[in-house]
This record gives structure tokens, sequence and C-alpha cells, in this order.
């Protein structure tokens, strides 16, 4: 199991033969490495050598350090999708081969926040409908999602299924969604959110916030979506112009 030396740094080819070892299953997804000192044993290399390869998989998600516990695999994210691209929760899952469902928990109307009153250009008179859901796929939560659309877009008298909030809009209201103004950030343990979503102490949140405007540049949707981010990944592609 010793590193063969190359012309790469040796940190380079620890990396590589970790990565590889996770791949073909020496190492099992949140299954726990041997102590730093057993580890750089096996692999032939200096203690200094192996945390420099662990720093750099750790930033890369490929493992996860827990002080005074020790160095665990990390699960491989079961969703991925680039941001740029507008997919409904339901896509996402249904792309990655499995069943999309919903936990309804509440529906209700309120007066709109000083937020909502910017957000939606409307008055303080209107009112706002609030949907949290929880989606699950093949039965298990995976994304805690709020829902914000005026009141004026959707009937009184509206049921939210199991469908994406994109497809209720269209066949509800007429609607389309065409684009959306989004902000995504990182956050760790939540008090509400990550017992909902059945998270271990340790599992981070992905939090998209996003301004949905319909085909007319009306803003109809907003939604803030908690994602568990060892179930999801999310890139950007980036142009040079």
């Amino acid at each position: 199991m010793s590193i063969k030396s190359d012309s790469r740094p040796l940190y380079l080819q620890v990396i590589d033969r970790l990565k590889q070892d996770i791949q073909e299953g020496v190492y099992k997804e949140k299954e726990k490495l041997p102590s730093e000192f057993d580890l750089a044993k096996l692999l032939g290399v200096s203690r200094a050598t192996l945390r420099e390869a662990l720093r750099i998989l750790e930033e890369e998600n490929v493992i996860v350090r827990r002080h005074g516990v020790g160095t665990f695999v990390n699960s491989k994210p079961l969703f991925t999708s680039g941001i740029e691209q507008l997919n409904s929760v339901t896509d996402m899952i249904e792309q990655a081969g499995m069943s999309p469902g919903t936990i309804f928990l509440n529906s209700m109307t309120i007066a709109p926040t000083e937020d909502d009153i910017r957000r939606f250009s409307c008055e303080a008179e209107d009112e706002i409908i609030v949907i949290e859901r929880v989606r699950t796929a093949n039965g298990q939560p995976v994304v805690y999602c709020i829902d914000k659309i005026p009141a004026n877009v959707l009937s009184r008298t509206f049921t939210c299924g199991d469908e994406s909030i994109f497809q209720m809009l269209e066949q509800k209201s007429n609607r389309k969604i065409t684009y959306a103004v989004a902000q995504i950030e990182p956050i760790g343990y939540h008090e509400k959110v990550s017992p909902i979503l059945e998270c271990d102490p340790e599992t981070a949140l992905l939090v998209l916030k996003q301004m949905h405007f319909d085909e007319s540049d009306e803003p109809i949707l907003y939604s803030v979506n908690f994602f568990r981010a060892d179930k999801f990944s999310f890139h950007v592609l980036r142009k040079r112009i």
C-alpha cells in the first residue's frame, strides 16, 4: 500500500492513493480512517506529508476531520447541478434516478414583510402565501423548502400537492418561471431545519435563496431552500469574456 515515488510531490501521490482507495471501497462512506501515525506508516510517508494531503482532501470535501474524534470519509453527494441551470428540486431528484416526494408542513396567508414589499413590489395591504414543505428522495428528507408567492398569483382555494412549485404555478396560475436571481451560502447546524432533515450534528446545510421571475419579468416566487450538503453539490460554469 505504500506510495511509489514518481516525479510528483509526495503529498499529491498520497491524495491520489487515498481517493483511489475510497473509490475502490477500501475506505467506505462515513468510515473512520486509520490514525495519522498508522496511515503515514501504511503509505510510507512522513506525517507532515500526510497532513498536507489530508488538508487538501478536506478542502475538496472528500474527508471530514472531527476534532478529538478522527478523520472520516465524506458521503458522496447524491445530486449535483449547475447553479446556472434553473432546475426544480423535483427535476434534480428525478435526474438522479430517485423518486421525489413531499411532506407538506404548512400553508398560510400573511401580511407582507418589508422585505416582501421590496421583493415583489407589492403594497402593505396585499397578502403573501407561504408554503412550508420537506422534499424527499426515495422517502428520505433532503430539502427543507419555504416558498413565498403573492396571493394575487394563486387562487385562495389552491392545494399544494407533490408536484414541483414550478409546475403548480404553471398549472394553476398560467405563470411560467423563466429565470431567477440566486444567492447560496453554507451554514452549520440549524436548530429547526437540521432535525427535520435528519442531519447529524456535523452535517452542514446549503441555503439557496432565489427570486424567480416570469416571462413578463415579474417576481412571482421567492424561495429559501435548505439542502443537505452531504446530499447535494452545486457547481458554476464560468466563461472568460
